[in-house]
């Protein structure tokens, strides 16, 4: 599995930052392969990204899995650029938020998580229909976050409103949320802590919800590999 010379690469999405943080899982020593302890180099000032670590670390698993030893290279960017890496054929597999075709490429569904709104007093789920009414707080439109949240409101033909500013992160999303200068949509495992007040955001009474996709060339001469990968990551939600 490899995106240039001899190293795996998977790419996640980075909404705050264009700073990357790898971390190799494996790599070749000589003519042979060996399994290094996983290692990822941190970011004090990185964004808060949309692809979780819980996500990461079942990628991680997965290619551990391999029936053959290959290199895991996990890089963070923003969407476009893991989009523009993939076509550029520097990447084997991407995984992001499932808000933009990309035709002539394999798709498949490896998580969904249900949408929460912050920034009410009330904890009752809140209907699209209702949330309208609300001004909403955004990040910038580079992590797939924006892109999901004015999609669901252009689908149902409802207005949009928005704080004239942008939050730099997650956390500060949250937090701009809660002093009331509007409300915030989230991911609920973006939470900085369960005891953060929420509303569910439903449609119909039906939960909202953001799905993430893994995304790779068919034509890849890895494709086995690659479709074993996927199979685990989509199996394992």
């Amino acid at each position: 599995m490899t995106a240039r010379g001899d190293a795996d690469r998977v790419r996640r999405s980075d909404p705050a930052s264009r700073r990357q943080r790898s971390g190799r899982a494996r790599r070749h020593r000589g003519g042979g392969e060996t399994a290094d302890r996983a290692r990822r180099s941190e970011d004090p000032h990185g964004g808060f990204p949309l692809i979780g670590s819980q996500l990461v670390a079942r990628a991680f698993s997965a290619v551990c899995d391999l029936p053959a030893p290959r290199d895991l290279v996990l890089r963070e960017a923003n969407m476009e650029d893991l989009r523009e890496g993939l076509l550029a054929g520097q990447l084997d597999v991407i995984l992001i938020p499932a808000v933009a075709p990309l035709p002539r490429f394999e798709h498949r569904i490896i998580e969904v998580e249900p949408i929460v709104v912050v920034g009410s007093s009330q904890e009752a789920p809140l209907e699209v229909g209702e949330a309208g009414g609300e001004q909403f707080i955004l990040v910038p439109d580079s992590c797939g976050l924006t892109t999901f949240t004015r999609q669901l409101f252009a689908a149902r033909a409802l207005p949009l409103r928005t704080y004239p500013g942008e939050a730099g992160s997650y956390r500060v999303l949250e937090e701009w949320a809660s002093m009331g200068l509007g409300a915030a949509m989230l991911p609920r495992s973006k939470l900085t802590s369960p005891d953060v007040r929420s509303r569910p955001l439903v449609d119909d009474g039906r939960a909202v919800e953001i799905s993430y996709e893994a995304v790779w060339s068919a034509g890849s001469s890895l494709g086995a590999d690659l479709a074993f990968l996927v199979d685990r990551l989509a199996a394992s939600r």
